[in-house]
């Protein structure tokens, strides 16, 4: 193999990674199988006796697991103006709307993100009750024996209308209540902290009567299904938007279409669910060790993913129960979702490499901590990346540039023997034994580096930190492209002059695709976030500057 070859081969190398993995990321979501254990112990509950039966969510008939997983009908447009039926819960990131039916959470709006940056006063609203964008979080008490509960379609009221995280506060209690009849009380309790996007959850249930109340608690999360247009000119729309959840061992994106044919039901220690879009996210996180039921489905409109305890929980007379849960609505900060468990973190999709991502990640934001612009520590995390990556790469190096002195007597060589390819191949091997030069030796090293370098591209393009961070002169936004394409254009450039410093291919061919693959490479570029050309160009003028250090040094030799 010819080692002129190697940049061209390692860059289509890259470009096909990148499609691939685009393309799982579009299509290859498998919804997750029910195990053997996982079914026996759902027909084991199934199973037992009538008191004990594996409960079931509201307006969703009891029975088999596909019958518990149905979504029930998409509800109207809820009047979003009217106080009478729903309450807002401000804080310095969130401003919420609880329906006061079920105590739904039916709107949020992210303070602290734009939806544009040119408007800032205009916040990204994730949860919506609007019928054409649906997306709601729902809780409820189920009860046994067809006893009154306060689940999602039960009315509850609350001291006031408005609630606002009073200045120098750190947490707000939002209590909801509901009264049953028979002695039966529930209050929901919604805790929201400064600067938090985590929402505690609490659902206490009070049993004031004279018989015994059985009770379970459930989360719901309930979303339209509005799967986004690809455009190679909106990045967002190339990641997954739907339910996933956490089965206690991995985590699964739920494609709509599959649960549309087969709904999943599983039984799951230790799991959570969330429906997730590029960068944000609304999640439902039991206690910890709980067991529960999930499922998740699609009627053809709206997707929904649940979790419902596993065995009923007796009330005696004078006593009560709580149940805690935490819910996340807002952005993908991984260290705020790592508070709430770790494996939420894995709702940033870095795909395959995300082994390689989330240490990149880890060693962005601590040079970001020093630096304070995100532009900046792009720039260093890419040359300490090159740093490592120095010996690998200056073998690579040293072989181009030993053939590129070598290129004059390998185009004497091919002159003589153009009509003998297999006299020419003796020749040109007998001339690197020779000169003790090994074609091969720039391969490698190249290649194993590219997981890397794709890992760093999808840390930037997934990270919610990067969203809208501003870098200097015309570069405000380092997640959208360059408005000017001046770092497109400068990219091209340092690739080309990279290419001048390698060996030209023997090949005319290949010498014509060479030289056209600066211009691919720019047009590709050219409507890619303006973060991620940064780091490509660094990377290009790096490589560029250790080439000609090389040749300079293999040239004086």
């Amino acid at each position: 193999m010819d080692n002129l070859r190697v940049f061209l081969w390692a860059g289509l190398a890259m470009m096909i990674w990148l499609s691939f993995t685009t393309w799982q990321r579009q299509f290859q979501t498998t919804p997750p199988t029910q195990s053997q254990s996982q079914q026996d112990a759902v027909e084991d509950v199934a199973s037992s006796e009538p008191t004990a039966q594996l409960p079931s969510l509201p307006e969703m008939a009891a029975g088999s697991a596909s019958e518990a997983a149905r979504a029930p009908a998409l509800p109207d447009t809820v009047d979003e103006t009217d106080n009478t039926r729903s309450i807002r819960v401000t804080t310095d990131v969130l401003d919420v709307e609880i329906d006061l039916t079920g105590g739904t959470l039916i709107a949020a709006n992210l303070s602290k993100y734009p939806l544009q940056k040119d408007q800032p006063d205009i916040p990204v609203r994730l949860l919506s009750a609007a019928t054409a964008d649906y997306f709601v979080v729902r809780s409820g008490i189920r009860a046994g024996d067809e006893r009154p509960e306060a689940n999602h379609r039960a009315v509850f009221s609350a001291d006031r209308g408005s609630y606002e995280l009073a200045a120098g506060a750190d947490e707000l209690d939002v209590t909801l209540t509901w009264i049953g009849t028979g002695g039966i009380e529930t209050r929901k309790t919604y805790t929201f902290r400064r600067g938090s996007y985590a929402i505690e959850l609490e659902q206490v249930v009070s049993n004031t009567g004279v018989e015994p109340y059985r009770a379970v608690s459930y989360l719901q999360i309930q979303r339209r299904h509005n799967p986004p247009e690809r455009s190679m000119f909106d990045v967002d729309s190339y990641s997954f938007v739907g339910p996933v959840l956490y089965d206690g061992e991995s985590y699964q994106k739920l494609e709509a279409d599959d649960l549309l044919e087969e709904p999943v039901s599983m039984t799951v220690d230790s799991g959570w669910i969330a429906s997730i879009q590029h960068h944000f996210l609304a999640a439902a996180v039991p206690s910890a060790g709980e067991i529960g039921n999930y499922a998740a489905s699609y009627d053809g409109k709206a997707t929904q993913v649940s979790v419902i305890d596993t065995e009923y929980k007796f009330i005696a007379p004078g006593d009560s129960i709580g149940f805690a849960s935490t819910l996340f609505v807002g952005p993908k900060l991984q260290s705020q979702l790592g508070e709430i468990n770790d494996t939420l973190r894995l709702t940033v999709d870095y795909g395959m490499l995300t082994l390689l991502a989330q240490p990149l990640f880890w060693l962005l934001q601590k040079i970001f901590n020093i630096i304070g612009n995100w532009g900046w520590t792009i720039i260093i995390v890419t040359f300490l990346i090159k740093l490592v990556f120095y010996k690998l790469t200056e073998k690579s190096g040293r072989s181009m540039a030993k053939m590129r002195k070598l290129a004059p007597r390998l185009k004497v060589v091919q002159e003589r023997y153009k009509d003998d390819r297999e006299q020419l191949s003796k020749a040109m091997m007998d001339l690197y034994k020779r000169e003790k030069v090994n074609p091969a030796a720039g391969c490698w090293p190249m290649l194993i580096q590219i997981p890397f370098f794709i890992a760093f591209y999808w840390t930037l393009l997934e990270s919610v930190e990067m969203r809208q961070a501003p870098f200097m002169l015309w570069i405000t936004d380092l997640s959208i492209r360059d408005p000017f394409f001046v770092l497109p254009l400068l990219m091209g450039a340092a690739m080309y002059f990279q290419q001048k410093l390698n060996p030209p291919p023997p090949d005319p061919m290949q010498a014509k695709v060479m030289q056209f693959l600066p211009v691919m490479f720019t047009g590709m570029f050219a409507f890619f976030p303006a973060g991620l050309v940064l780091y490509w160009l660094t990377n290009s003028v790096l490589s560029m500057a250790q080439q000609w250090r090389i040749n300079k040094v293999i040239g004086a030799d």
